[in-house]
C-alpha cells in the first residue's frame, strides 16, 4: 500500500511557531522526542495520519530557509537544532501576501507582486495546486501575525456573491488572511485559522466552505492563559463560587507580541481572549481585566498572571493567584498540528463547513450554529465523540 502523507502549508512558516512544528516532526522521525504536548498521540483513528508522515511548506513575508528562521527565534536547543537543521534548511518560504493596511510593523521583502486580488488568489492557488503533487492530501494553516480587528457585520462579507463582487472590485476592507481562507477553500483544502485575524469565519467563506463541503475551523489558538481560564472558570461556576474580578496579563516578545504592540492588532486578540469568561459563568463579570504587553527580552517564553477575586458563602472574599510561565511555540506547534491532522480527517469523512468538534482548540471557536462551546471539559468530550464515534 502506498504510504499516504498530508501536507501541511502554513502560512506564517517561517514564525516561532511554523518552524516549532516543522522541526518537532523532524525530531519524531528521528527518534528524538517522545509524544509529550501532542494530545491526540493516544488515540489510533482510522485515517488520522501519522505524525511521521507530515510535510510542509508554506508562505512567509521573510525569504529565510527555515533552519535560519529557527536559529533566530531560538525555541530549540542546540542539540534539537543540530539534529533538524539539514531538513529545516531544505524549506524555504513561498512569497506571502501582505497588506500594511492590515499589518504594519512586521514587513519582509519575501512579498508576492500581485495586482489585485484575483491575481494574490491565482498565485496562491498556484502554490497550493503545485503542493498539493508533493502529497496525497492537504490543508492549510494560519499561524501569520496578527491582523488588525475587522468589522465582522460589513455587507461584503455577508454572502459569497457579494465578497467575489468585492474581490473583483479590489476592496480595501479584504485582508490577506480572507485571501488565503479564500484560495484554500476554491481548491478544496481544509482550512484553519490558528490566530485571531477574522478570515474564514465571515457567512461568505463559511457558505463557500460548505458549497465545495471543505472543512474550516478556528480561531485563535488556545494555548497558555486562555486555557487555564477555560479551566478554572468551570470549576468555580460548579462550586457556586462568584467571580467578582479577573485580571489577566500576558508578556511576551517573540514576533507575535512585535504584532500586537500595534492597537489595531492588539484589539483583535483582546476580542479573542476576553470572549469565554461571561459565557462559561453565565453572568457579566464587570472587572475582567485582560492586558497584553509586547516585552522583547522574554523572547518565546510567555508569562501570563490571573488574579481572580471571588466570593463564597457568607459572602465571604477570596482571590486566586495564578503565574503561567509558559512557551508560547511549545504549547501552540501541537495544536496547530492537530488541528491539521482532524481537519484532514474530516475531509476524509465528508465532514465539509465548520467544524464545532475542534472547538477545544480555539478562543473563539467557529460554530455552525448557535453560541460557542468554551469549558474545556465539554470541548474535550465533543472532540472524542467525534474521534471515536461509538464513545459513549
Amino acid at each position: 500500500m502506498t504510504k499516504r502523507t498530508l501536507g501541511i502549508a502554513v502560512i506564517g512558516l517561517g514564525g516561532a511557531v511554523g518552524t516549532t512544528m516543522v522541526a518537532g516532526v523532524e525530531l519524531l522521525k528521528a527518534g528524538m522526542i517522545g509524544s509529550e504536548g501532542l494530545p491526540l498521540a493516544e488515540f489510533e483513528v482510522e485515517g488520522l495520519v501519522d505524525y511521521t508522515d507530515l510535510v510542509f511548506a508554506g508562505w512567509d513575508l521573510f525569504s529565510d530557509h527555515l533552519a535560519a528562521a529557527a536559529e533566530e527565534h531560538d525555541v530549540l536547543t542546540y542539540k534539537q537544532f543540530k539534529t533538524a537543521e539539514g531538513p529545516l534548511r531544505a524549506i524555504k518560504p513561498w512569497p506571502a501576501a501582505g497588506n500594511d493596511r492590515f499589518l504594519s510593523n512586521i514587513d519582509g521583502s519575501n512579498r508576492l507582486a500581485a495586482g489585485g486580488h484575483r491575481d494574490t488568489i491565482a498565485k496562491l492557488r498556484s502554490d497550493l495546486q503545485e503542493f498539493k503533487n508533493r502529497c496525497t492530501s492537504a490543508v492549510v494553516i494560519n499561524l501569520a501575525s496578527t491582523e488588525k480587528y475587522v468589522a465582522e457585520g460589513n455587507e461584503i462579507f455577508n454572502s459569497i456573491s457579494s465578497f467575489e463582487s468585492a474581490l473583483d472590485a479590489d476592496s480595501p476592507d479584504i485582508s490577506p488572511s480572507m485571501l488565503y481562507a479564500y484560495a484554500a477553500i476554491a481548491e478544496r483544502i481544509p482550512y484553519g485559522n490558528f490566530t485571531p485575524s477574522v478570515a474564514a469565519d465571515i457567512p461568505a467563506l463559511i457558505e463557500f466552505a460548505v458549497a465545495n463541503g471543505v472543512p474550516i475551523a478556528g480561531r485563535d489558538g488556545k494555548t497558555g492563559q486562555t486555557f487555564i481560564k477555560s479551566v478554572i472558570a468551570p470549576a468555580l461556576r460548579a462550586r457556586a463560587l462568584k467571580v467578582d474580578g479577573w485580571f489577566s496579563t500576558n508578556i511576551l516578545g517573540n514576533r507575535d507580541g512585535l504584532a500586537l504592540s500595534n492597537e489595531d492588532s492588539l484589539a483583535s486578540k483582546i476580542k479573542t481572549k476576553s470572549s469565554l469568561l461571561e459565557d462559561i459563568l453565565g453572568y457579566d463579570v464587570e472587572d475582567h481585566i485582560v492586558d497584553i504587553r509586547y516585552y522583547r527580552p522574554r523572547r518565546d517564553n510567555k508569562e501570563a498572571w490571573d488574579n481572580v477575586d471571588i466570593k463564597g458563602f457568607l459572602g465571604q472574599n477570596m482571590q486566586l493567584k495564578i503565574n503561567f510561565l509558559c512557551k508560547d511555540s511549545i504549547l501552540a506547534a501541537p495544536l496547530a498540528i492537530e488541528i491539521a491532522r482532524c481537519l484532514d480527517l474530516a475531509m476524509q469523512r465528508g465532514n465539509g463547513g465548520v467544524q464545532d468538534q475542534l472547538a477545544v482548540f480555539f478562543k473563539l471557536p467557529m460554530t455552525s450554529g448557535g453560541p460557542p462551546q468554551h469549558a474545556f471539559h465539554k470541548q474535550e468530550e465533543m472532540l472524542l465523540k467525534w474521534l471515536t464515534p461509538g464513545r459513549k
